[in-house]
């Protein structure tokens, strides 16, 4: 199985690295895409997928910093987005939550950034917090969808779910096992095996029974586990499929594979 959203390159981690992959190497998790959320955290996740194959990088600012996307920012991302290791440009989108960066200097980033995944030709990975409407209409003004990727933690409407995985995957992450988001579980429901990943967003999110512990690739199985209990199927046909989805969502992770 394949963890299609972790932050690895989060100061959490920055003690205990070696561990962690080794501990998720035993849970049975084979890679894991370790997603930037500015700058500096892209260039690391670079540098991590690099020092360790089984990883791989998206590059992105993520909405919450929308105000530090520089032109400089963008050039320097846009020399990151050539690296090997980067399958993606994200996390990006829109979240309207917290409002850390004011909503039009986080729409601007964001059609800054689909300008960019469409010039690298890579996929996106969206972030999006009561900002669906919003996200939706930039996605349609930019051709956003055509890039294809993830639209990461999904918590839409089980209806609006189904609409969006016409064009971008469905991250399905911890929160599935909690036991007041059945709302997820009616998402998973309504959205094929075929269009779903999972992910651990790590450090967050992390799912029952570790609640309080801090999220890694190696509680991905959990994940994996509720999908399968949810969708009605063996897990090992959850994990054939979501693992080849991720290659689906990424065409770049194969091609780094090869070579």
């Amino acid at each position: 199985m394949i963890d299609a959203h972790a932050h690895l390159n989060d100061p959490a981690f920055f003690d205990d690295l070696p561990d962690l992959l080794a501990r998720m190497r035993e849970a049975g998790v084979e890679g894991a895409l370790v997603v930037g959320y500015d700058l500096p955290s892209s260039q690391r996740a670079v540098t991590l997928a690099r020092a360790h194959p089984p990883l791989r990088a998206a590059i992105g600012v993520h909405p919450h910093d929308s105000k530090e996307l520089t032109d400089e920012a963008l050039v320097a991302l846009r020399a990151l987005a050539r690296e090997p290791e980067v399958v993606a440009v994200g996390e990006i989108g829109l979240d309207y939550h917290y409002d850390h960066s004011p909503r039009p200097v986080q729409r601007e980033a964001f059609r800054r950034q689909l300008a960019l995944a469409r010039e690298t030709a890579l996929p996106i990975v969206i972030h999006e917090r009561e900002a669906e409407e919003d996200v939706r209409a930039i996605l349609d003004a930019e051709d956003g969808w055509a890039l294809g990727g993830s639209w990461h933690c999904c918590s839409v409407d089980a209806a609006s779910a189904a609409e969006i995985a016409r064009h971008l995957f469905i991250g399905i992450a911890g929160w599935i096992t909690f036991p007041k988001s059945e709302n997820i579980r009616a998402l998973a429901r309504a959205v094929p095996l075929e269009c779903l990943l999972i992910e651990t967003d790590a450090p967050y999110i992390t799912p029952v029974p570790f609640r309080g512990k801090r999220n890694e690739p190696a509680y991905l199985p959990r994940t994996l586990q509720m999908l399968a209990q949810v969708k009605g199927i063996p897990e090992m046909d959850v994990e054939r499929t979501t693992t080849a989805n991720v290659r689906r969502a990424f065409p770049r992770w194969t091609s780094v594979e090869g070579g």
